[in-house]
């Protein structure tokens, strides 16, 4: 499994390796592929035209008779009339080709992100964002220009170096020698130049990756870095990787200096020059002939600088497909499951011996097991570590459990159809997230249709309204990158409308108060209250006021369920519950002697 869901994505391409990567995206376009090759065919056929009229404008000069204006007027008007058509189909040839890149950018771009949409969280987790976003920007980039102009040109220059060797024999069937021995060389310097040059495309995007990488990494946590007075520590970091990009670069320019065609074409044309002459002084051919055979000569001219600068083009495109493949093909341990269970869930939660483990040397969970009743209420509570926010995660799937099961409504997590269960399941967390859209957007994200109504019932239930109404457009102010514009409360407030408007049978709160002040959390606790009656709610807090009135708590400690009951039970029996309590009731009453000094 390459994707834990399958994202709805028109593009369905061959996967197996590059080349077939690229091929199956060539293929979608079989008509601009097409024009593109027979634009390229028609232009270099035409060229080789010129040559050739030359040629006999020259005997013709050479005759000096009555014939000899008509004939020089005739290679006129050839050379007029073929290259007018050649221009046309050139503009034929290049519009495809840039259409064609345009497409092939889209459709791969299009892929990609569906791709990456589909990934579990644990892939998320282990890459770095900035190498994720260098591979969606830049490496898509580079596909497109590995098509135009690098195909392109690619396939112009084959075309070029093709016609010396189909018109030379039309002079003299010797003459075909010179341009056979200059193409056969010259492939066999672009295999090796091509092969050796992917390796060296494969660092260059690669250091560019782990430079982007480090960029996003620091503009994300740029609050920290300006807090902790390290902005030259981060420049010289950056700086180090912006020199290996730039060093991997010239290593690519040194290897490009080497290319040994242009020292094969001027090999090509003193061979060409000599073989012509010797046959021109035994009578074979005419002056005009050496003439044209010459021209046809020069036409080599094209692919061979053409092609260090295409050869290029796809080195990169060629690496860049490499590691889009390598994002698009990694397997994942999760999949949507499309023909599980999909029914409206009603609330019952079970764990059963549950294990789990972000990696195989640290388990976060062991051996835990309660359950939650539909409707019910239940607090999980326990010291930083013990595992609350990760024992949430596996509800909804974002991880699977190693060892043990968790059952919704009495079916495996795993047995349920993954959109079905996880539209069900609301979470919010006490790190929260907001696009850098509209309030209303924000607070309709995950809804299908948006009702402004709703939003703004939501919006009062959450105690977000009033708030909201006094930024400067209302519903429609435009939230900044990840909310940041909004103090913490008001985003936890957010958070929570988004909850109440997708009305979810399980709503999940990971802490989710605790940037609220006092005055506005006795509103949102009967908020909460008001949310939970009907549906299954899970309280991840430390706050004492959403403790107590929970319908049953779950004491963790270091992984395991240490106790559970009532409060009243607890605080009789569970020592470890004991000393939870009394700290978070010194902790908040510390809190509300601040708030009020």
């Amino acid at each position: 499994m390459s994707a834990e869901f399958v994202v709805k994505s028109p593009i369905a391409t061959n996967h197996s390796s590059p080349f077939r990567f690229i091929l199956s995206h060539i293929l979608r376009h079989p008509i601009a592929a097409l024009l593109l090759v027979a634009g390229a065919f028609c232009n270099a056929f035409l060229a080789g035209v010129v040559p050739g009229a030359v040629g006999s404008a020259f005997d013709a000069i050479l005759l000096r008779n009555e014939q000899t204006m008509s004939l020089i007027l005739n290679s006129v008007l050839l050379i007029i009339g073929s290259q007018s058509l050649r221009s046309l189909l050139q503009f034929m040839r290049n519009f495809s080709a840039e259409v064609f890149a345009q497409r092939f950018e889209r459709d791969i771009r299009d892929e990609l992100y569906s791709s990456l949409l589909g990934k579990s969280m644990s892939y998320h987790d282990r890459q770095p964002v900035g190498e994720t976003m260098a591979r969606v920007t830049n490496d898509v980039r580079e596909m497109n220009l590995m098509m135009n102009p690098g195909i392109n040109l690619v396939t112009g220059a084959n075309m070029f170096l093709i016609m010396p060797a189909l018109y030379a024999p039309g002079i003299h069937p010797q003459l075909i020698l010179a341009p056979l021995l200059f193409i056969v060389s010259h492939i066999c310097v672009q295999v090796y130049f091509v092969l050796r040059l992917h390796p060296i495309a494969q660092q260059v995007r690669g250091s560019f990756g782990r430079m982007n990488a480090r960029l996003a990494e620091a503009l994300d946590g740029l609050e920290v870095v300006k807090g902790a007075a390290q902005e030259q520590s981060e420049m010289r970091e950056f700086n180090s990787l912006a020199d290996l990009v730039r060093d991997k670069f010239i290593d690519q320019g040194e290897f490009e200096a080497r290319y040994l065609s242009i020292f094969l074409f001027g090999l090509t044309v003193v061979a060409a020059l000599a073989h012509a002459a010797w046959l021109f002084e035994a009578g074979a051919i005419a002056e005009g002939d050496v003439i044209a055979f010459l021209g046809l000569i020069s036409l080599f001219q094209f692919p061979v600088f053409i092609s260090l600068f295409s050869s290029s083009r796809i080195a990169s495109g060629y690496a860049s497909a490499a590691r889009i493949l390598e994002v698009m093909t990694t397997r994942t341990l999760l999949d949507q499951n499309q023909h599980g269970s999909s029914g409206d869930i009603g609330g019952e939660i079970v764990f059963d011996k549950v294990r789990f483990g972000y990696s195989p040397e640290d388990e976060v969970l062991c051996d835990v097991s309660f359950s939650v009743q539909p409707g019910q209420t239940v607090a999980i509570v326990g010291q930083t570590g013990s595992g609350k926010s990760t024992l949430s995660k596996l509800i909804n799937r974002t991880y699977d459990v190693d060892s043990g099961r968790v059952l919704v409504d009495g079916v495996d997590v795993r047995d349920w159809n993954l959109q079905a269960l996880r539209s069900q399941i609301s979470i919010i967390e006490q790190d929260i997230f907001l696009f850098s859209r509209s309030v209303a957007e924000n607070i309709a994200f995950g809804t299908e249709h948006v009702d402004m109504d709703g939003i703004v019932d939501s919006a009062k239930a959450a105690q977000a309204h009033d708030f909201i109404s006094s930024l400067p457009a209302g519903y429609d102010t435009i939230i900044g990158q990840r909310g940041m514009t909004l103090s913490g409360g008001q985003r936890q407030r957010l958070a929570l409308a988004r909850a109440f408007q997708t009305d979810p049978p399980v709503l999940i709160l990971d802490d989710s108060t605790s940037a609220i002040d006092s005055a506005t959390e006795d509103k949102i606790q009967r908020a909460i209250w008001s949310a939970a009656r009907g549906r299954t709610t899970l309280l991840i807090t430390h706050r004492l006021s959403q403790i107590r009135w929970a319908d049953h708590i779950v004491v963790l400690r270091k992984g395991r369920v240490v106790a559970q009951g009532t409060h009243q039970d607890l605080l009789r029996r569970s020592q470890s519950y004991r000393h939870i309590f009394d700290r978070y009731a010194s902790t908040d009453s510390h809190t509300q002697a601040a708030r009020g000094g």
